[in-house]
Order: C-alpha cells, then sequence, then structure tokens
C-alpha cells in the first residue's frame, strides 16, 4: 500500500503549495494546479503564464474546476485518513484518551488532560519571548526615528545652505547704484594682487556652490528602458501611459511591464530629486539597483532590488516592502521627494510641500549602482491620464 501510494501522493500534490490538490483546475498548456494558488499566482501581473512550464497565454485562461480529478483527489483523502492509526495518551491509567500532541523529546503522547502540566513551563517561556520581541521591537522603531530625524535635518540643513548660496548670488548679480566717481584711487597702487584675490575667492564661492548642489541631481529618463506604451517627452523629464505601443527597438534594458529607469545611476554619496504626482490615481517611485530584472512579472521589494513608495486607488499609500506596509497621510502629496545616501544604507520619501517625512528604508546595504525609478500606473479610462513630471529642486 505504501509503495503505491507514494508515487499516486506526489501526483496529486500542487507544484504551488505542496499539498494535495483543492478545487484543481488546468492550464491550456495541460498542468493542474489549485484554483486559489493560480489565481494568487497571477494577481497583479500584466502576463498569465504557467508556474510550471512558464508558457505565457496571451488572454487570461478562463479557470474551471476538473469535477473528475477532484473526485479521485478527494477519495485519496479519504482513503489516506482511513489508513492513519489513532495514537493513545502514554499517561492514562485504565482507559486510554485519544492524545492530541506527541513531545519527541520524551518520546511519549499525552491527551487533553495531561498536556497542560506537561507543558507548563512553556508558559514562562513564551512570556519571555514576548518581552524579548517587544523590547527588540521598540529599539527598531526607537533606530528608525533616529534615522528619519538624521534625514530630515540632512535635507533642512541643505535647503537653507542652498537658499543662502542663492541669495549671496543675487546680491553679486545686482546692479551698481553707487557713484563711483566721487572715489579717488590711487594711481599708483598694484592692482594685481587684488586680481588675483578676486579670482581665488570666485572660486572658492564656485566650489562650495557645486559642492551643496552636488547632492541634487539632474534626473532624465532613459528610453531605452521604457516600457513600449510609455511616452516620454523630449526632455526627458515627463512620462505617461499611452493607449498606443510605440514602435521601439527591443533591448535588454528595456522593461515588458509599465516601468521606466533614469539615465543617471549613482554608487556612492547622496543624491535627491523631485517628482510631480498631483492629479494621478495611482504611481509608483523611488530607485532600483542596475541588474533587476526588466522582463515578465516581479514584486518591488528591497530583496529584488527595488526601494519603492506606491499609491493605488487615489488614496491607498503603501511602502514596498515585504509584506507591503500601509502608510496613513494627512495630506495627499502633490509633489514627492527622494532622498538617498549610499553609505548610510537610507532611502526616505518627503512630501514636499509640507517638508514631512512620508517612509524610510533604513539599514540598507547598496552594493552597485542605483537608479530613479519611475511608473505612471495604468490610465484608469482617463482617470490616470496626468503624467509623472520630474520638476527642479527649489524653483
Amino acid at each position: 500500500m505504501a509503495s503505491s501510494s507514494g508515487p499516486l501522493n506526489e501526483e496529486l500534490k500542487c507544484s504551488i503549495c505542496l499539498d494535495v490538490f483543492t478545487d484543481p483546475v488546468s492550464t491550456p498548456c495541460g498542468h493542474n494546479f489549485c484554483r486559489t494558488c493560480l489565481n494568487k499566482c497571477w494577481t497583479n501581473t500584466q502576463t498569465c503564464f504557467c508556474p510550471l512550464c512558464k508558457r505565457k497565454f496571451r488572454k487570461r485562461p478562463d479557470l474551471k474546476i476538473n469535477t473528475t480529478f477532484r473526485e479521485v483527489v478527494q477519495h485519496f483523502k479519504e482513503r489516506l485518513n482511513r489508513g492513519r492509526s489513532e495514537v493513545l495518551c502514554d499517561i492514562c491509567d485504565g482507559r486510554k484518551q485519544k492524545a492530541v500532541k506527541s513531545c519527541l523529546t520524551c518520546q511519549s503522547s499525552y491527551c487533553e488532560t495531561h498536556l497542560e502540566p506537561h507543558h507548563r513551563f512553556i508558559t514562562d517561556l513564551s512570556r519571555s519571548t514576548e518581552r524579548c520581541q517587544s523590547d527588540l521591537l521598540k529599539m527598531m522603531e526607537e533606530q528608525q526615528k533616529a534615522a528619519e530625524k538624521q534625514a530630515e535635518d540632512l535635507i533642512k540643513e541643505l535647503q537653507q545652505e542652498i537658499t543662502d548660496l542663492k541669495k549671496r548670488n543675487t546680491e553679486l548679480d545686482r546692479p551698481h547704484t553707487k557713484n563711483w566717481t566721487e572715489i579717488s584711487i590711487d594711481s599708483h597702487m598694484d592692482v594685481l594682487p587684488l586680481h588675483k584675490a578676486l579670482i581665488q575667492l570666485k572660486k572658492t564661492l564656485d566650489g562650495s556652490l557645486n559642492e551643496k548642489l552636488s547632492q541634487i541631481v539632474d534626473v532624465t529618463l532613459d528610453p531605452d528602458t521604457a516600457y513600449p506604451y510609455l511616452i516620454l517627452s523630449d526632455d526627458g523629464k515627463l512620462v505617461r501611459r499611452g493607449d498606443i505601443k510605440q514602435d521601439v527597438p527591443e533591448n535588454p534594458k528595456r522593461f515588458d511591464v509599465i516601468s521606466v529607469l533614469a539615465k543617471q545611476g549613482f554608487s556612492s554619496g547622496r543624491f535627491y530629486y523631485e517628482v510631480q504626482v498631483k492629479g494621478k490615481t495611482e504611481w509608483i517611485l523611488g530607485v532600483a539597483r542596475q541588474s533587476v530584472n526588466r522582463k515578465g512579472a516581479f514584486i518591488l521589494t528591497p530583496v529584488n532590488g527595488y526601494w519603492a513608495l506606491t499609491l493605488r486607488n487615489e488614496n491607498q499609500y503603501m511602502a514596498c516592502e515585504s509584506p507591503t506596509v500601509s502608510l496613513s497621510l494627512r495630506v495627499k502629496p502633490e509633489k514627492v521627494g527622494v532622498f538617498v545616501d549610499y553609505e548610510e544604507g537610507l532611502v526616505t520619501f518627503y512630501d514636499v510641500e509640507s517638508g514631512c517625512n512620508i517612509y524610510s528604508f533604513t539599514g540598507q546595504t547598496f552594493t552597485e549602482k542605483l537608479y530613479p525609478y519611475l511608473n505612471p500606473g495604468r490610465n484608469d479610462e482617463g482617470r490616470n491620464s496626468n503624467p509623472l513630471i520630474i520638476t527642479p529642486v527649489n524653483k
């Protein structure tokens, strides 16, 4: 009996959940799966494919339960349950009660009555574990808040320094109104040292300005990575979802789902850019590492190389963690800022208008170039036709 049921048991298992089939359905390629497992696998995917042989289907197949196969599975389950022997309690005196648990350490089985005293010490262990979990969670929350405050302070400091530098630059460009004819100059004074000092001052000011502005990057989108239905502006600052597939060449860099990367990649230091999301019902933006999968369905998580924030159904904001983290925002942002500190392993999203932190990925490890990532979402019958626009900072 065991030798014959072993191979049959494997044939009657779903290759997704690795359990005996429940409501089995068949794909056009002939493979069988649980209906629930296959529907979950195809959720949020652009293309439906067989999880076993990877064959793609142009249209989502109409999944109907294979009633004959389901009866075979049900018959197998019933036979399997009849073959299991009942385990009795090893502690009961007289009539043995049915065991509900077995202890591998004691090599004994226990009924409901004798199980509690046997495992009384588990209560203290469970409480200790809960305390440790609570302390660890508190420490993680404190680290998260500290990292967010550090990022906010850095952004404020950077913005203040940029404002000061622009103010100085404006003052230097202001026309001179003083009547210099009243000033007498010693014609014998050597002007060469003064000239050299002014040149050195200009170099110093230009270097300081470039150093501060280096964290604000000029981001332009790369058309070679864009999904064929996306429409990019000539200057690479705007992207929206079109209704007609663009005539673009296929290449390994191009996504075959709604996505586009920037031309600029960063492997060190800090960088910051802003995107206008006003009037949209769904979008995704953030950063992605250079080696991300660009073909077929994929899940946006840090493990897969994406650090992103998303809007769905007009007001559902989520951080693309594993699992996703739902966010409650008081005000719907019209412009989102993305700040990255490569060495600190930090990616932070801001509501530009209010200056509030939306979400931060902390404690990350970056090992390759990071590229700004944008996804304008579906058109949603015109309700989401507004583009994503990369905007200048502080203008």
